[in-house]
């Protein structure tokens, strides 16, 4: 993709992404005018991370059905990422990739391991965090929303390991429900009646963050529930938008997921709410004076769930992506990923640079300009370049995911290519090959015309993990 397609043809409000639009065989650098000033004050940084949010859920991506106005200025000020992944294909394992920098052939939680009664299998506290990344270059932390990765006295609840405060759901179980009995003000548990919406107490926590903390640096990571779900929510003029917009059933509820009447609409309302709190965010960062000097992103854990009654396909408008949470195809675990730091990162802009969120660490190290000082072993490239339009952007060699539900999967990208192995747990496990470009939607299998990439390709799979004495893709020890 060139600077020519990277126009306002492909970024107005409302930007459809097309398989051309991706330019997967190409990265795109714009440089800002100021890329070369050296800044005398670290920003801000909030870190807004989705739940189950899938690739074409919002308008920027292309969906045609839900409202997300305030995401679409957001992406009309800053620069959307194409091809961005997350951790992986479920919570704990994508967010443990995030905070310690390591793909999941390298982290201690490759998936989710639920803890009895409340919480998940605790991350390497050996590991130091974002948020210990930010303490060390003087900055006030905070967390708020969901954590999952480390139950209650294990000494990796979110205060344990870097943040100065946290806000919310430990358990991620517990979260499946919007309208608990408790969440937890830092390690302590505060009682609820069961009808307060957590989704609006946790984004009430985090305006008065900014608010309490617009004279000091400051990173909040801010992990929202929505739209994971169970789907439910207040029945106020959100929900009423999409209230008898759909032809739908109802979805009689199941496990911890309650029943819906109208679950096309709970999602889209759900992921309108998002879209509103985003537009809070910016409007409170305005209001204190500090929006120029914040830097916000916008992502999501994984690929978009089929629980509660939710149905992806009815929302995947232009059925970009094929697969959803779980999966390894590019529905799994590509993400959308929008930056914006006023007079920094070019508005309007758009890359097709190659990310991950195992990238976030080295990248916010480069930002906070502790290279020299910071030692954390990482899988991770900082893509600090690219997003304030510098020259030298890194590019990986490869990408690796691997998942330990469902018989197990690995998958490794590398350039265009994609392997995917299959139903690792059993007696048959199986290898495709796609390539990404002209097959976006990874519908062709060229695993038998290409067996010398397969054998590239699974060699790197083989030679990109430890073994985990947790998981195993579901194999006895």
């Amino acid at each position: 993709m060139n600077k020519k397609n990277l126009s306002k043809k492909y970024l107005p409000l409302g930007l459809i992404l097309s398989s051309t639009a991706l330019g997967l065989s190409s990265s795109t650098h714009l440089y800002a005018q100021n890329s070369d000033k050296e800044d005398k004050d670290l920003p801000n940084v909030i870190y807004f991370l989705c739940d189950d949010l899938g690739y074409s859920d919002i308008e920027v991506y292309g969906n045609e059905i839900i409202s997300t106005p305030r995401l679409k200025e957001l992406a009309s000020q800053g620069m959307v990422f194409t091809q961005h992944y997350s951790g992986s294909s479920v919570s704990a394992p994508s967010r443990a990739s995030l905070i310690t920098g390591l793909h999941t052939g390298h982290t201690k939680i490759r998936g989710n391991k639920e803890i009895q009664p409340e919480g998940q299998e605790s991350f390497n506290t050996n590991m130091k965090t974002l948020a210990a990344l930010f303490k060390s270059a003087g900055y006030t932390t905070a967390a708020f929303g969901k954590w999952g990765l480390g139950y209650p006295g294990s000494g990796a609840e979110p205060t344990d390991v870097g943040f100065d405060s946290f806000y919310g759901y430990n358990c991620q179980r517990q979260s499946h429900s919007y309208y608990p009995k408790w969440l937890y003000r830092d390690k302590n548990k505060e009682m609820l009646d069961g009808k307060q919406y957590s989704s609006d107490l946790i984004h009430k926590e985090a305006l008065k963050f900014i608010k309490n903390n617009k004279d000091k640096r400051f990173f909040g990571y801010f992990a929202y529930t929505l739209p994971h779900a169970s789907l439910e929510q207040p029945k106020d003029s959100i929900y009423k938008m999409y209230e008898n917009r759909f032809d739908e059933k109802r979805y009689p509820g199941y496990g911890d997921y309650s029943p819906a009447e109208r679950p096309r609409a709970e999602f889209a309302a759900m992921v309108t709410r998002i879209d509103t709190y985003v537009g809070d965010i910016i409007d409170e960062l305005k209001k204190q004076g500090i929006l120029d000097n914040t830097l916000f992103i916008f992502t999501s854990d994984n690929g978009p769930h089929t629980e509660g009654g939710a149905d992806p396909d009815f929302f995947n408008t232009k059925k970009l992506l094929r697969g959803y949470k779980r999966s390894l195809y590019e529905g799994g675990v590509r993400v959308p990923f929008i930056a914006m730091w006023k007079g920094h990162i070019v508005a309007s802009s758009m890359s097709d640079h190659i990310s991950a969120f195992w990238d976030m660490m080295p990248t916010f190290t480069e930002l906070t300009k502790q290279e020299k000082t910071w030692n954390q072993k990482t899988d991770g490239i900082s893509f600090l370049p690219t997003l304030l339009g510098k020259k030298g952007q890194k590019e990986h060699d490869h990408l690796y995911f691997e998942f330990h539900e469902e018989k197990g999967r690995q998958m490794v990208r590398k350039g265009d290519w994609v392997l995917i192995r299959q139903n690792i747990n059993s007696e048959h496990p199986s290898l495709e090959l796609y390539n990404l470009n002209p097959d976006l939607h990874e519908d062709n299998d060229l695993s038998r015309d290409y067996p010398e990439k397969v054998e590239e390709l699974r060699q790197i799979m083989d030679n990109s993990r430890t073994e985990s004495p947790i998981f195993n893709f579901g194999k006895k020890k």
